[in-house]
């Protein structure tokens, strides 16, 4: 039986947190260009964002991301010239406007979960489903603040 140290052990899962990070981003690029080659990786963020959500305010997909409403309105924008999300005006208040997935973006994020075509779902396609659930609850209690 071997015994690992917990420094050895936080050491390997730092270095295999920073190989899944590497192919996180890898697999984003790739669901990106899939589709659209003009989509950056922060876009297909902000519409899986919208897809899991729903129609959703600027600010709020600015706090929810983590990052400048700036950044937001210029996503926005370039995914709007793309046709994957389209404003809504709030019914009770016209001044507040909601971004929202197109029909188009729906069916290419289904597209996505379909082609299994991205690295990570590649990867994670012959995984148990008992194994799965195991994982996503440790990514979850990684993912939890103290």
């Amino acid at each position: 039986m071997t015994i690992i140290t917990t420094d050895a052990a936080v050491a390997a899962v730092e270095e295999q947190m920073t190989v899944l990070a590497g192919n996180i981003r890898a697999s984003m690029r790739d669901t990106a260009l899939f589709i659209d080659p003009a989509l950056q990786p922060f876009g297909l963020k902000l519409l899986r964002t919208l897809e899991r959500c729903g129609p959703t305010h600027a600010g709020a997909l600015a706090e929810n991301l983590v990052v400048d409403k700036s950044i937001i309105s210029r996503q926005a924008r370039a995914l709007h010239d793309l046709g994957l999300i389209k404003t809504q005006t709030d019914d009770d208040d016209g001044r507040v406007k909601y971004f929202a997935l197109t029909p188009l973006a729906v069916k290419k994020l289904a597209e996505v979960r379909a082609s299994k075509s991205t690295r990570l779902l590649g990867r994670l396609q012959n995984w148990s489903g008992d194994d799965l659930t195991r994982f996503a609850e440790l990514l979850a209690r990684l993912n939890t603040p103290d």
